[in-house]
């Protein structure tokens, strides 16, 4: 049986999201931080070939994307993974682990980027200790986003604009340092010596995969957007091909003026690619782009992981206490405090690496879930038409989930296994207080 339950006018939100804006908005949130902080790290799994692990991982997203592409232009009112997960599968705990999952994953991002922030790019100026400094910096966030921050698609388009200027700067200042004879562009070509070029590949890819989650995010605008069954594949597979462009780019720049190890001991590799090159390049004004970069994702991370947070309050996921907000800014303050010791204890956790493959298997969990929806959804038959993605896609998908999944050491499992046993803790408490308040009606 047919349905239409997305007519054309149906919605209340006004799509003004253009096809050119959304593709900015998907391109700001996967391009930027990851890639101006990893690099290094990728290097140093994979050696001076890191373009072929930044190759692989953008094969998997773009795998994953287009389950997302056909679900959000077939249910253009949906809020995402929990959602698509809520219609599949008919299970609310299994539609909150999911949506806990993104909450998690946002914390443990916002996290990661805070030492990354407080690393050697920041050193460029300052000379602090970098877990206090991360600390002060996820402070600092917090009282942001109690205030009130809201970026509009304007500051989002700026903000994209400066941070992929930032990566083709590194492109070019490196082109022009090999056409002067100088640098090892053979490296490009190197894998890391004593280890299989597969595992070395796959190792490296699952952190390379950091670099591209992100657009997930997209799927919570669709009903935003002006004619989105056409903008969105559009603006989805265009703005992943461009960042993975821009990502190889960047990679093979890197490797060919700085060798793998001296890239991996950085936590500014991208800043050290510049001094290398000798020009005269005021590194305190890259590092100054790469912080903005490195700043606003995780501000951004943070508002969106304390507005998830105050949202499965208030539909009953998770404590109502969580709904709290502040009287004037009526910003949800309890949820922003949370989040934020919660990030806090994670930044003590781990390095940037570990904190960043934790973000990952939590995201796999959340991808399986909707490559999974996307095939079980295909019985649900709707009207209008749709992007649909040949069914061998998610399938693939799933299987690479489960390659990078298989990728993941005990660490990580260990710190993403506590992150959800917390989840489940609040689950039971949002659900009692839930069954009091009946008992209290009745």
């Amino acid at each position: 049986m047919k349905t239409n339950v997305f007519a054309a006018g149906e919605s209340r939100l006004k799509q003004a999201i253009t096809g050119p804006a959304l593709f900015l908005f998907i391109l700001g949130d996967v391009l930027g931080a990851g890639v101006y902080a990893l690099v290094g790290k990728i290097a140093g799994e994979a050696g001076g070939a890191v373009w072929v692990p930044l190759l692989v991982a953008l094969g998997f997203a773009m795998l994953t994307a287009a389950s997302y592409a056909e679900l959000v232009t077939k249910y253009p009112k949906a809020g995402g993974a929990a959602v698509f997960a809520e219609r599949a599968f008919g299970k609310p705990l299994v539609s909150f682990l999911v949506g806990f999952c993104m909450l998690a994953a946002g914390v443990t991002s916002a996290a990661g980027l805070s030492l990354a922030f407080a690393g050697d790019y920041l050193g460029a100026f300052l000379d602090t200790s970098a877990v206090p400094t991360a600390l002060v910096f996820l402070a600092i966030v917090a009282l942001l986003n109690a205030r009130g921050i809201k970026e509009s698609l304007g500051a989002n388009a700026v903000m994209t604009v400066i941070e992929v200027c930032g990566l083709l700067f590194v492109v070019v200042l490196a082109a022009r340092f090999l056409m002067s004879g100088q640098g090892e562009p053979s490296r490009v070509l190197e894998f890391a010596p004593g280890v299989s070029p597969a595992i070395a590949v796959l190792g490296a890819a699952l952190i390379a995969f950091y670099s591209f989650v992100g657009f997930e995010v997209s799927a919570n605008v669709a009903e935003e957007v002006k004619d989105v069954r056409r903008n969105y594949p559009r603006a989805l597979f265009g703005a992943l091909l461009v960042a993975g462009l821009v990502y190889v780019g960047v990679g093979i720049a890197a490797t060919a003026i700085l060798p793998p190890a001296a890239l991996a001991e950085s936590s500014a590799p991208l800043l050290d690619v510049v001094r290398a090159t000798g020009y005269a390049v005021p590194h305190w004004l890259f590092a100054a782009v790469a912080l903005v970069a490195v700043a606003n994702g995780a501000l951004l991370t943070m508002i969106m992981s304390s507005r998830l947070a105050y949202g499965m309050a208030d539909a009953g996921l998770l404590p109502t206490v969580l709904t709290r907000v502040l009287p004037e800014r009526r910003t949800p303050w309890l949820a922003i405090v949370l989040t934020t010791l919660l990030a806090m204890i994670l930044t003590v956790t781990g390095t940037l690496t570990a904190l960043a493959e934790t973000v990952v298997l939590l995201l796999l969990f959340v991808f399986m879930s909707t490559n999974v929806a996307v095939l079980v959804l295909r019985k649900d038959k709707i009207d209008a038409p749709h992007f649909r993605t040949p069914t061998l896609l998610p399938v693939l998908a799933i299987i690479s989930c489960l390659v990078l999944l298989s990728q993941q050491g005990a660490g990580t499992w260990l710190r993403a296994g506590l992150l959800m046993a917390l989840g489940a803790l609040l689950y039971g408490i949002g659900h009692w207080h839930k069954g009091r308040a009946a008992v209290s009606v009745d």
